[in-house]
C-alpha cells in the first residue's frame, strides 16, 4: 500500500520474490498514447488479460474502433477509454464501455459520459418514497402568491461594521 500523508493512494499486491515484476496497464498508457502500436503485444496487456481487468468489453470497443478508425487511431480510442479508470470506478466504465459499443459508437467520449452516468446513478439512487416530496404544480395553486420574509431593520452595530470608503491621499 502507498500512503500521501493518511490517504491511500495506491495498492499493490506485494512482490516476494528478488527480480519479480509485476506490469499494470495503467502505468504504461501515456507511453502506449504515443506508441499504439506496441499495445498490442504488450506484456501489461496480457497481464490484465489474465487478471480479467482487460474484459470482453473493452475487446469488443477495441476492435470496433479499429474497424472504424484504423489500428492506430483505434488502439489510441481504446487508450483514452482506459484512462478514466483512475478516476472511476471499474463497473462504471465497464457499463459506459458496454452502452457505448450497444449504440454503435466508438468515441472516448461516449464512454465517460455514460460512465459518470452509471457511477453518479449508482452513488445517488432514486428514493424509494415520494411522500415527502412537495405536491405537484395544479391549476389551483397557481394564483397564490409566495412572498419572501420580511427584511430585518438594520441594526445600530450592523451600521458600525460597515467599511467607509475614504480617499487616500499619496504623497
Amino acid at each position: 500500500m502507498v500512503f500521501n500523508k493518511r490517504e491511500l493512494v495506491a495498492r499493490h499486491p506485494r512482490l516476494t520474490r528478488r527480480g519479480a515484476y509485476r506490469d499494470v496497464l495503467d502505468h504504461y498508457l501515456e507511453i502506449l498514447l504515443a506508441r499504439p502500436g506496441a499495445m498490442r503485444v504488450s506484456t501489461a496487456l496480457a497481464a490484465a488479460r489474465a487478471e480479467g481487468a482487460f474484459t470482453a468489453a473493452h475487446e469488443a470497443f477495441w476492435a470496433a474502433a479499429r474497424k472504424a478508425h484504423g489500428d492506430a487511431a483505434g488502439t489510441v480510442a481504446l487508450i483514452e477509454v482506459l484512462l478514466p479508470h483512475r478516476r472511476l470506478p471499474a463497473e462504471a466504465v465497464q457499463i459506459g464501455i458496454t452502452a457505448a459499443v450497444k449504440a454503435g459508437s466508438t468515441s472516448p467520449d461516449v464512454v465517460a459520459i455514460e460512465a459518470r452516468k452509471a457511477e453518479a446513478a449508482a452513488r445517488d439512487p432514486e428514493p424509494e418514497d415520494d411522500k415527502d416530496d412537495p405536491p405537484p404544480w395544479t391549476e389551483e395553486n397557481a394564483g397564490r402568491v409566495l412572498t419572501l420574509p420580511p427584511r430585518r431593520a438594520v441594526l445600530h452595530e450592523d451600521r458600525r461594521h460597515r467599511r467607509r470608503w475614504t480617499a487616500v491621499t499619496i504623497c
